[in-house]
């Protein structure tokens, strides 16, 4: 609309038809009848146009302002106007003439106002159909995401189901393998203690062979106290000239002494026992005297044992340096146990025992006298 009011701006139509009326005006007298129904026709085709141009302005105007918009204007001006251009001229007008016009005024309000009443009731009617379309719409969504819903929910509970029956799997497998981890275990454990026995019993042997060769040395030598052998320091080491050393493991050790002391249980504190309750009629202190002779005895033979072998080391320093000093000692030591005074270890026990205050014996009885 505002493009087509610009164009009719912008060519001045009505100066147009001012000027071609006044030159018609001032030539209507000198030009034929012919010339002047032209001019007349011209004018009025550019009025036409000019009206025709104006009744799309109009049209479009209306158009912008809806349905109902600028109603009054049209029936107040355009309508009469249009009533009194396009009917036929008449003299007179009668007042039925006037009547009928206002009925017929009348008859076209009631008429807008039913076509108004009506489109409204059209609206309303499709705004409820809208509305129940939207509520249908929306039912059928949430049924839809519902529906959508318990098919994941059932199919999460599946793959629930089965995550669990997986993790139950691998629990039963991870115990599987616990097992055997342990079985395996338990096979190395034994297997170790079997090897450990195994060098036990080489340790054993070798020592009983090494103490075999001691006791036939012992037998072929004289009863009197061997001298200290002369070594030079140009000599070998201790360690490949005896075997002895190397051979008295701790295993070995160990094994001895336990079996000698079940020698002393088994045998000997039977036979102590019997010479005891011949003088004491206490078997609990009988036992007692046994439980303290034996600690007394280990006490005195370490003593000893110490002694000896620093007098062994003391005479074995002149031959030997620091390195080697050690082997030379407890290997000779080794071969020379008749060296070592037991009765005097005989005497401390006897002696340590008759002021022990725990034991009580009879008057003028000693333990000295028991001793065969």
């Amino acid at each position: 609309m505002a493009d087509t009011l610009r164009r009719l701006t912008h060519t001045s139509p009505f100066s147009v038809l001012q000027d071609k009326l006044e030159s018609w005006h001032r030539d209507y007298h000198v030009i034929s009848c012919d010339n002047n129904l032209n001019r007349c026709c011209e004018l009025i085709e550019l009025t036409a146009k000019v009206q025709g141009q104006l009744f799309t302005i109009l049209n479009h105007t209306a158009a912008e302002g809806g349905h109902y918009a600028g109603m009054d204007t049209l029936k107040t001006r355009l309508l009469p106007w249009l009533g009194t251009c396009f009917s036929m001229a008449r003299p007179v007008v009668s007042d039925d003439t006037s009547l009928q016009l206002i009925q017929d005024s009348v008859e076209k309000d009631r008429r807008i106002r039913e076509l108004s009443a009506s489109l409204d009731s059209d609206i309303q009617r499709k705004d409820t159909e809208l509305c129940s379309t939207r509520l249908q719409l929306d039912s059928m969504r949430i049924g839809r995401y519902s529906a959508g819903t318990d098919v994941t929910k059932r199919e999460s509970a599946t793959t629930l189901l089965a995550t669990e029956e997986e993790i139950l799997e691998l629990k039963a497998d991870l115990r599987s393998a616990h097992e055997q981890v342990e079985s395996y275990q338990r096979k190395m454990a034994a297997f170790i203690d079997y090897e450990r026995q195994i060098r036990l019993l080489k340790d054993e042997v070798s020592y009983l062979s090494t103490d075999k060769t001691v006791l036939q040395e012992r037998l072929v030598r004289s009863r009197s106290p061997s001298p200290l052998p002369r070594l030079s320091r140009s000599s070998s080491p201790m360690r490949s000239e005896s075997p002895t050393r190397a051979q008295l493991t701790n295993s070995s050790r160990y094994a001895r002494l336990i079996s000698r002391f079940n020698d002393l249980y088994a045998v000997e504190r039977l036979e102590a026992q019997v010479i005891l309750r011949r003088h004491i009629d206490d078997v609990e202190m009988v036992q007692k005297i046994i439980f303290i002779a034996v600690v007394e005895s280990f006490k005195t033979a370490k003593l000893a044992y110490r002694q000896f072998k620093l007098r062994v080391r003391k005479t074995l320093s002149l031959h030997f340096g620091l390195e080697y000093l050690e082997d030379a000692a407890v290997d000779y030591i080794v071969r020379n146990l008749d060296l070592y005074d037991i009765q005097a270890s005989i005497n401390d026990v006897i002696n340590a025992m008759n002021v022990n205050p725990r034991i009580s014996f009879p008057q003028r009885w000693t333990f000295s006298s028991s001793v065969p």
